[in-house]
């Protein structure tokens, strides 16, 4: 066995969604390749890797011009890999740390900004003409606060949304596609619960047309490629991409929560649950989201 065909199987083990999955696959993959084609490193498993060797290539992508925030990330990445690997005891060492990688002092502000009202309604508008089934996870993206796979995972669920919704329940329960893969309920509120009941009867009846399903591919893979190739010829790039949705929801969720009365420490962490983030991350939510 090849040390990338070893350290990609095991990046399938490591849990999380399809796309932390397949983020983490690419990393890996990434410097499985560097080590053999570019040092000539020829070893074959996961418990050859030395400490140089992860050393020599957080510089050479720091070198490219990599961010050390994106850095961060491909080394929680190895991290997983090696603790699936029975490495743990290596991957947290001190040499491997971010402050000893020279990784300490990346920023956590969000890269993204919210979406405006008018380009939503205008992103909304031009997908409703190419693609209803995108149109419709933008809609549960920007009032549901989803991420694009639970977006496009939504329709596993629509039915139990929308007799919840009839039931006039305060929650939707987000179950599929989700980061963590932990479940987490969405707060629903007066002030937006018509557009969340537009949204969800909308995506039912696209899903109805298209035999359960919101985008009309053979499978995950070929239907997040499908929105986010669709979300980019919408305009959805740079500082505004389909997370610029959720920012607009976080956003605007923290206002309504205040509306009620939660203080400013309360409407964060509320936040923060609704992202799914949990209650203790509302300092993060606001230095990430709310700018």
């Amino acid at each position: 066995m090849s040390l990338k065909r070893d350290l990609i199987s095991l990046a399938r083990e490591g849990g999380g969604s399809f796309k932390t999955r397949s983020d983490r696959e690419n990393i890996v993959g990434r410097f499985a390749d560097h080590l053999k084609n570019d040092l000539n490193i020829q070893i074959r498993t996961t418990s050859q890797i030395k400490t140089k060797h992860i050393e020599e290539y957080v510089q050479y992508r720091l070198d490219a011009g990599i961010s050390q925030r994106s850095m961060q990330n491909e080394m929680a990445a190895l991290r997983n890999i090696l603790t699936g690997s029975d490495r743990e005891q290596f991957a947290q060492s001190d040499r491997l740390s971010n402050k000893a990688l020279g990784l300490s002092g990346a920023s956590r502000d969000g890269t993204k900004n919210a979406i405006t009202e008018e380009k939503y309604n205008m992103v909304l508008a031009a997908a409703l003409e190419r693609d209803e089934g995108v149109a419709a996870c933008l809609m549960l993206a920007r009032d549901l606060g989803l991420r694009a796979e639970e977006a496009v995972q939504a329709a596993k669920s629509l039915s139990t949304w929308s007799q919840h919704l009839n039931q006039e329940k305060t929650s939707l329960r987000i179950v599929f596609g989700t980061k963590t893969g932990r479940p987490r309920d969405v707060s629903i509120l007066l002030e937006n619960r018509n557009a969340i009941v537009a949204a969800v009867k909308f995506a039912t009846d696209i899903a109805n047309k298209q035999n359960g399903i919101l985008i009309n591919k053979p499978n995950l893979k070929t239907a997040m490629d499908r929105l986010h190739n669709e979300a980019r010829a919408l305009g959805l790039k740079d500082k505004e991409t389909m997370h610029s949705l959720r920012y607009a929801f976080a956003q605007d969720q923290l206002v309504r929560y205040e509306s009620h009365g939660f203080s400013k420490e309360e409407a964060l962490a509320l936040v923060s649950c609704d992202l799914g983030h949990g209650d203790g991350r509302g300092r993060y939510v606001e230095q990430v989201y709310i700018k």
